[in-house]
């Protein structure tokens, strides 16, 4: 499916010319390819986890709703290295917890976030969570992201921060209260823990979760530097609205497939 290309997001010398678009989340004729399609989506979400580093021993877990029965998820199979999964690899849960499809272990910490998450946000189609380097170090501060630079005004007033950490997640209630101070926002950063991302698709939650964590690593570096000098309200607003719709999250992260699925077109199998 395509689309005229918004002025918002381009710039030409004269009128556009005829015939020039660009694409959009594609529309299914069943159910079962809208599910395999979420499903490659969902294993190249963690190749991409993979190449940017973000992996740490067996933490972090992207997830993503089936589409026939939203209460269950698919999500990625417990020690496996983001690197390697492929989309029949992936394991399908209920809310409940209970395995639908797949052969081995669901991280329990995985469960209990994304089950919640989802539970809070039936509109969030895929939430990431990892514990990337910069994510991890700046939620350590327990502060949120500033609007220092145009990329992190894509979170400016649309994220959170969850104070409230307990250890390595293992109930439902702590599941909960991270979903309660996620709220109607793109992200949250989990203090002394990391950084979660929803979105409408997969690509979407990842495109938040790889721009968010060099958000973070842009102040850190920023803070140590000096005294960073924040975008005025109006501005950080009016930027967001331009590069911080679902719409804009979903494009950003084109390139980002383009290049995993001709790298490791095993990724389909």
């Amino acid at each position: 499916m395509t689309t005229p290309l918004p002025d918002s997001l381009v710039a030409v010398v004269g009128p556009m010319p005829q015939g020039v678009t660009f694409p959009l989340p594609p529309a299914f004729d069943s159910v079962e390819a809208e599910r395999q399609y979420r499903k490659e989506q969902l294993a190249a979400g963690f190749r991409l986890f993979g190449r940017f580093g973000f992996s740490e021993g067996v933490a972090g877990h992207i997830t993503v709703r089936d589409p026939e029965n939203p209460q269950w998820f698919w999500v990625n199979p417990f020690g496996m290295s983001f690197s390697q999964i492929k989309a029949s690899d992936l394991i399908l849960v209920d809310h409940e917890g209970n395995l639908l499809h797949g052969s081995r272990p669901v991280n329990k910490a995985a469960f209990v976030i994304h089950s919640q998450v989802h539970a809070a946000r039936p509109d969030a189609i895929a939430a990431a969570h990892s514990h990337s380097l910069h994510g991890k170090a700046f939620s350590s501060l327990g502060i949120p992201l500033d609007p220092i630079t145009q990329d992190a005004c894509a979170f400016f007033e649309d994220h959170a921060v969850y104070s409230d950490y307990r250890g390595v997640v293992n109930e439902v209630e702590e599941g909960k209260r991270i979903g309660a101070a996620l709220g109607p926002h793109k992200a949250v950063i989990l203090q002394n823990h990391g950084l979660l991302t929803v979105g409408q698709s997969v690509a979407e939650a990842v495109w938040w979760f790889v721009t968010m964590e060099r958000s973070c690593q842009a102040q850190l570096l920023a803070m140590a530097a000096g005294t960073p000098k924040s975008i005025d309200r109006e501005t950080a607003l009016r930027t967001r609205e331009q590069i911080g719709s679902s719409l804009a999250g979903w494009f950003q992260a084109r390139p980002l497939w383009d290049q995993i699925t001709v790298s490791d077109p095993d990724l389909f199998d």
